[in-house]
């Protein structure tokens, strides 16, 4: 049937409209088929309408597309399951071959008495959006220095404090006690208390205390003199003299020894060391920061830990918030990390998806800031375009967001923490915190050093594969 002058005029207008839109429109017809192509569709995805016009939408090599491969029957696509249009950010695929972040919203197109005519979707190009998102960012670090102290990143309350603490500790030589969970970022905070002190300009000097063993820490921060014992065969000074003038940073201070824990109170009262072997004392003048993830109050009420020691170190503590108290930080600190492994890695990555902050948001971290920074760095291994997925997290992220279970542990009670460690009751540990070592210290109240060898002295193995299991 011939067409009157004024439908090819209304037509020709609906269509100029529709090539003056800025976001991308096309049309399907009933087989899947694409049947029109607006201009601004042509500029994203780099094809002409030409070239378009037949295919089908697979040619686009949607991210997400309703999360299965693009069929090619249109009446088994998911959208027919759709009883509303859904925005749904994801990636095309350009003609040139480069990802572009969209958002893209798909709706059916009924006749009258119900049947399908087509489909009609709209994408809305997110590049310019989401390189202002990233200058606003960049802006943002770098003016608002409130919200980083050195390499410690956060904008909450709780981050704040640790902020002022950490300018306040770094004003005066008194001994600062850090406390936090591990992952919380305490030698970092060490690291500041240093490079913002008068003493900037002298050593900082670590010393784990769980990683050696009473005779070699001894040896290790006080050093000893020739024929101090079998291999000492020549003089060598311990880490307090390296730190001279500077700071010395114990880590893990909740694992000294009765011994080791008397020799330091004796430095932290009279400021001098003796070598192992000799006699001599040797004045020291040093900062004294010590951290760790224990309770140390309770393993002094429980006698393994000296009291006057205890608080000799307790002259200013810093308590560090676990991630999971802070959780308006992780935005800022996943940006941060970005910018972190753009750089190590030559990728041009700006953002995480909507649902990867979810997840990420939702998430419960008992790794706290080590663990976000390691979920960050696994994702750009995987992730292929300029934005970070929800497949390119690590598995038991994706899987804690699935199930909508948080895999929290109950902790010991007091009395079974009071308890000395058994080979059995360490299997049990391990059994119930899936052998991960980590978890096993913070619900034993020990570090993950020491789980590790009561591992080697009982025979366990490290991964549970390799433990034959009990019938």
């Amino acid at each position: 049937m011939e067409r009157k002058p004024g439908e090819i005029l209304n037509q020709r207008f609906i269509s100029r409209i529709i090539d003056s839109m800025a976001d991308g429109v096309f049309t399907m017809d009933g087989n899947g088929r694409i049947s029109s192509w607006n201009q601004s569709m042509e500029k994203i995805s780099g094809y002409r309408a030409e070239e378009a016009m037949g295919k089908t939408c697979g040619i686009l090599r949607c991210s997400r597309c309703f999360d299965k491969k693009c069929p090619a029957d249109i009446n088994k696509c998911k959208i027919f399951e759709q009883k509303y249009p859904e925005a749904k950010e994801c990636q095309l695929q350009h003609k040139d071959g480069h990802d572009v972040s969209v958002i893209k919203n798909a709706s059916i197109v009924k006749d009258e008495a119900g049947q399908i005519l087509g489909v009609v979707e709209t994408v809305t190009d997110l590049t310019e959006l989401n390189r202002a998102r990233h200058r606003v960012e960049e802006a943002t670090l770098r003016l608002g220095e409130i919200h980083r102290l050195d390499n410690i990143i956060g904008k909450s309350r709780a981050m704040r404090e640790v902020f002022a603490a950490i300018k306040a500790a770094a004003g005066s030589n008194a001994t600062i006690y850090i406390h936090g969970e591990s992952g919380t970022g305490k030698e970092l905070v060490a690291g500041a208390i240093h490079f913002n002190s008068e003493r900037k300009a002298n050593p900082l000097v670590t010393v784990n205390c769980s990683a050696l063993s009473e005779t070699l820490l001894e040896s290790e921060l006080f050093g000893h003199v020739k024929g101090a014992y079998t291999g000492a065969v020549r003089d060598r000074i311990g880490r307090f003299e390296e730190a001279a003038g500077g700071t010395i940073f114990l880590d893990e201070i909740g694992e000294l020894s009765s011994f080791i824990q008397v020799k330091l109170l004796r430095v932290l009262q009279e400021r001098e060391i003796e070598r192992v072997g000799e006699s001599k004392k040797r004045k020291i003048d040093i900062r004294i920061v010590t951290a760790t993830h224990q309770d140390l109050y309770a393993k002094v009420c429980e006698g393994r830990f000296r009291e006057d020691l205890y608080y000799r170190l307790k002259v200013f503590p810093i308590t560090l918030p676990s991630l999971r108290e802070h959780k308006e930080d992780i935005p800022l600190l996943i940006s941060h990390f970005i910018r972190i492994f753009n750089k190590k890695t030559g990728k041009q990555i700006v953002d995480s998806s909507r649902q990867v902050m979810r997840t990420l948001m939702d998430y419960s971290w008992p790794g706290n800031v080590r663990e976000l920074e390691n979920a960050i760095e696994h994702a750009f291994v995987l992730c292929k375009g300029d934005r970070i997925q929800q497949e390119d997290l690590p598995i038991e992220i994706r899987q804690a967001n699935l199930t909508g279970v948080r895999k929290t542990r109950m902790p010991l009670s007091d009395s079974i923490k009071r308890q000395k460690l058994t080979k059995e009751s360490l299997l049990k540990l391990l059994d119930d915190c899936e052998w991960n070592k980590a978890e096993v210290g913070r619900q034993a109240g020990l570090s993950r050093t020491a789980i590790w060898k009561y591992m080697k002295k009982w025979n366990i193995p490290l991964q549970q594969e390799s433990y034959p299991k009990q019938i």
